[in-house]
């Protein structure tokens, strides 16, 4: 063996053996972490012999934006839960679920528009656990119904839990950019209607039929979410998914009244064994929550946008006043109020949000933790290049751009998030496309969207699903649902970015 490669193999080690622990041993992401890190941590002591106080650093660092990232999806629970335990979340499906009789409109309506509303003010896999049960009761079989909820769960990723994935996974990079590129990019996503139409109407006797007959009305719900995010993209990185999906909700509602692209046929799924549930509020009861989360959003983003906490402990880091999980607890309060509900459910909310909330935020410090000291192995006694940076250099490809999305999605495909595919890749990236010259917003973009696109096979998110709807062993049988759309998707971006980088 070279000797001048010992240094990339012990860079990449810990990566192997994470990808090893998860992948071949199935041991759980949070453990999977805590080992990587742990390797990482030894080698930087002993290998590259890491100046103490830059270790420090990196594990300080590390905390102090998961711990930001942990107020964030805190918040998103909290909120959702009050929702559900009011019942609100169940009348909002209903009004969605009978705008129409069609089994193509309903299901394209709740697991795209709804999916794309959850995605963008909770995400981490809240959108398919929610969905999926309500597909099966519109009369998809679980296997089916997974799919389809996991289809729906892709391009509002990109933006989702009020901009997490760019904000918090892209941390200490230059990003203004990359949210314009990574909603441009993210008009490939009209297509996703598309493949839910396809895969609905499979095994169907009229399948072509059922299914060209939908098609018009399948693109276009597609455009009517992904073209209005790339104009509220310039509102901030939060509001795209939010603002996008209630966009295109208000004018799919008023397409369907109207009959526009609507197909002639009505039809229904044989053998529907269950009806949604009669409403128990009026629709501007039930969509209320989320006209208060939105304003407040709006609000917070303007008022507070630009201020923060600045800390100095030996690192900097500053504490940005607007969390978007600030705005979902006041919120959660404030429906709270409304409703004039006991505080009992605040405190199941609160139990609830906490137990879901730890596990990410443990994961994301660990692998947060482990990039800052990728990063920071530079500053050393030992004299060795950074492990990022020799890790770089397999990054160094002119068809970088064709593999960006690729290799976002297989993060998310291994963690269940953008926002950690981001965390592990977003450095690499990065550096690689400097090297390269190669403009760095335009790859991270790439990367990002790629990520949301894998958000389709992610493993962590099949097993959430799974487990809300009491589907066992159901994994085979699912990505070959969603591998190819998958494939498809991630393709199409990759040659969008050679085309555009070339």
């Amino acid at each position: 063996m070279n000797i001048d490669n010992i240094p990339i193999l012990l860079s990449l080690f810990p990566f192997l053996v994470f990808l090893f622990l998860l992948l071949v041993k199935k041991v759980p992401l949070l453990w999977s972490s805590f080992v990587t890190l742990a390797l990482y941590t030894i080698l930087a002591i002993f290998y590259w012999k890491i100046m103490p106080s830059f270790l420090y650093a990196s594990y300080g660092k590390g905390f102090f934006v998961a711990l930001d990232i942990f107020i964030i999806i805190f918040g998103a629970i909290f909120f959702l839960e009050i929702l559900k335990d009011l019942k609100i979340i169940k009348n909002i499906s209903y009004y969605l679920g009978s705008l129409s009789k069609d089994y193509r409109i309903q299901i394209i309506i709740i697991a795209w528009f709804l999916e794309c509303f959850i995605e963008g003010t909770a995400g981490f896999g809240t959108p398919a656990a929610i969905a999926v049960p309500i597909l099966m009761g519109l009369g998809l079989t679980p296997i089916r119904a997974l799919v389809v909820g996991l289809l729906g769960n892709s391009a509002p990723g990109v933006f989702g839990a009020a901009g997490t994935p760019i904000k918090m996974g892209f941390v200490g990079l230059n990003t203004t950019l990359v949210p314009l590129y990574s909603a441009l990019l993210n008009l490939v996503g009209f297509i996703v209607p598309v493949f839910m139409l396809w895969f609905i109407t499979g095994g169907r006797p009229n399948r072509k039929k059922e299914f060209f007959d939908a098609l018009p009305f399948a693109i276009y719900s597609g455009l009517l979410f992904v073209v209005p995010s790339l104009f509220f993209v310039f509102l901030g990185q939060e509001f795209p998914s939010i603002l996008g999906s209630l966009f295109g909700l208000v004018a799919i509602i008023i397409s369907v009244k109207l009959g526009f692209l609507v197909p002639k046929e009505v039809l229904s799924l044989s053998g529907k064994k269950e009806e949604v549930e009669t409403s128990s509020m009026s629709p501007a009861k039930a969509f209320l929550p989320y006209i208060i989360l939105i304003a407040l959003l709006i609000l917070g983003k303007f008022i507070l946008g630009n201020f923060g906490i600045p800390l100095s402990l030996g690192f900097s880091h500053t504490f940005s006043l607007f969390n978007p999980g600030f705005i979902f607890i006041i919120s959660g309060l404030l429906v709270m109020l409304i409703w004039k509900e006991k505080g009992e459910i605040i405190k199941s909310s609160i139990k609830k949000a906490a137990k879901g909330a730890i596990r990410p935020f443990l994961v994301v410090f660990s692998m947060l933790a482990m990039v800052q000291i990728m990063i920071n192995s530079g500053n050393n006694y030992s004299g060795l290049l950074s492990a990022i940076s020799l890790i770089t250099k397999s990054f160094e490809t002119a068809l970088l751009p064709l593999f960006a999305p690729f290799i976002g999605a297989f993060g998310a495909f291994m963690t269940g998030s953008v926002t950690v595919s981001n965390i592990m890749f977003g450095h690499l990236f990065n550096m690689a496309a400097t090297n390269l010259s190669l403009n760095t917003s335009v790859i991270l973009a790439l990367g990002v969207v790629g990520a949301a696109a894998g958000n389709m096979i992610a493993l962590a998110d099949i097993l959430t699903a799974e487990a809300v709807t009491g589907t066992k062993n159901g994994e085979v049988g699912v990505l070959k649902g969603v591998i190819v759309p998958c494939l498809i998707y991630l393709s199409i971006l990759g040659i969008i970015g050679l085309i555009v980088l070339k």
